[in-house]
């Protein structure tokens, strides 16, 4: 019997007629019980907090499903920033040894932009 059907039964039990004052005032009890133990409602632009921090808003019950897929992105953010770093200064390293090799085609001398390179690169040192 799932929640919905014996709720469903409970409503028709109670609807089919009259109680004695004692039975009433025992539904009377309980119900006034669980109303002042029902927790109040959340706000609505707070509700996704509720069930990442937990119910008494502690830290203690900060969920993993949360910091795991955060620190998994810090890991990966700085693994790919170290990795385009390195990248950037193998492709330096590669044109420094070309140009102090003479290594270098006819066509990189003739290139404006490589030109302009090398003049801001001489006024820099």
């Amino acid at each position: 019997m799932n929640e919905l059907h014996f709720a469903s039964r409970i409503r028709q039990i109670l609807n089919q007629g009259p109680f004695n004052a004692a039975t009433a005032e025992k539904l009377r009890k309980a119900r006034e019980l669980a109303l002042s133990r029902q927790r109040p409602e959340r706000a609505a632009y707070l509700r996704w907090a509720d069930n990442m921090f937990g119910s008494d808003w502690g830290w203690a019950d900060f969920s993993a499903r949360v910091v795991l897929p955060v620190v998994v992105l810090v890991i990966a953010s700085f693994g790919i920033y170290q990795w385009q770093q390195q990248q950037r200064l193998d492709q330096i390293i590669e044109l420094d040894e070309k140009l102090l090799t003479d290594d270098l085609p006819i066509d990189a001398y003739l290139d404006r932009g490589f030109q302009n390179w090398l003049k801001t690169r001489a006024a820099e040192e």
